[in-house]
């Protein structure tokens, strides 16, 4: 019979050996920042128990306009590796990085793979060229670029194809297997397993879309987030924003969209999660196009949300596009 001296001891060597088992499991643990929640759910996906993952931008967040807090820095401060998207989408986090002291490995996630010129960056320069811009504009106009909210000459938008998700997974294992090579073999397994899922909805997605009529697959977003999954689909987006959400809509391309979708005769216009819905609505009035939904372009939804993970933001994204251009 167990007395109340002995429970007691047997309590604290309890306490004990679970006080000495936690931290180790804990420091088993690597921690990663990911960028925004498209990127930290590509890692949860291959680095599972072995990882503890914190994203900067969560769901619904716009990481074009992303504003680091002190939590911030102190997180990243104490990560082992930053993952991040590149192509200039994230021009807030040099700042970061730099305030924080970070000693890790910065990982850009769209290493490899083929970028999109902007069509942004054309336009406006023509814009510049065209319209009569007084000096105190120019001046106003340097500074934001300077500031780091100017996006390049390529659209940062690159997880937007399935083949290209492929390619972030990669870097992703590749990152985490270097940083923690005990538990190596697992990542690259997990990641194997992962992009073959990738694949075969990739290939399934290219045959829904096919099998509706070129002239139909035309689609109208808020801004210009979808060139990838266009190119690799074969849709038209067009969009009165281009692929930086802080750059407002002129109303040259307002006038210029609602002119293409009476014109075209386009029958759906979408709004986004992480956009003023605003202006959609008021194309979508003046032109009697069906709001098709809403799309999850730059960002998952909440965990109970209809995209709370990559492929499933794609699957439900690509069920909101099919139903608009079938009519279903």
């Amino acid at each position: 019979m167990m007395t109340r001296r002995t429970f007691i001891g047997a309590a604290i060597g309890l306490t004990a050996m679970i006080g000495l088992h936690v931290p180790a499991f804990a420091a088993d643990r690597i921690t990663v920042v990911a960028s925004f929640s498209i990127l930290g759910d590509m890692v949860r996906q291959v680095g599972c128990a072995h990882v503890k993952v914190v994203t900067l931008v969560g769901p619904n967040g716009d990481t074009h306009a992303y504003e680091s807090s002190p939590a911030d820095v102190r997180t990243l401060a104490d990560a082992r590796l930053l993952i991040f998207n590149g192509l200039e989408l994230e021009g807030w986090l040099p700042r970061l990085v730099e305030a924080s002291g970070f000693g890790g490995t910065e990982v850009i996630a769209s290493d490899g793979i083929v970028p999109l010129k902007s069509e942004e960056t054309e336009d406006e320069h023509h814009e510049r060229e065209d319209d009569n811009h007084d000096d105190d504009h120019h001046e106003e106009e340097h500074a934001h670029e300077e500031g780091g909210h100017h996006h390049g000459a390529f659209d940062p938008h690159a997880w937007q194809s399935l083949a290209n998700g492929v390619i972030y997974v990669r870097n992703i294992a590749d990152a985490l297997a270097k940083a923690d090579p005990d538990h190596a073999e697992a990542y690259r397994s997990r990641a194997t397993a992962y992009t073959s899922r990738l694949r075969v909805l990739h290939e399934k997605l290219k045959a829904d879309f096919a099998a509706i009529p070129d002239k139909r697959r035309k689609i109208v977003t808020s801004h210009d987030a979808f060139g990838y999954f266009g190119k690799a689909y074969g849709i038209a987006f067009v969009a009165p924003e281009g692929v930086n959400t802080e750059a407002e809509a002129s109303a040259r391309d307002v006038a210029r969209i609602i002119d293409q979708i009476r014109t075209e005769k386009l029958s759906a216009v979408f709004i986004e999660n992480i956009s003023d819905e605003r202006l959609i609505r008021q194309i979508a009035r003046e032109t009697d196009a069906k709001i098709g939904g809403r799309l999850y372009s730059d960002a998952l939804s909440e965990a109970a949300g209809p995209a709370p993970d990559y492929m499933a933001m794609f699957e439900y994204n690509a069920s909101q596009l099919l139903s608009a251009l079938t009519g279903s």
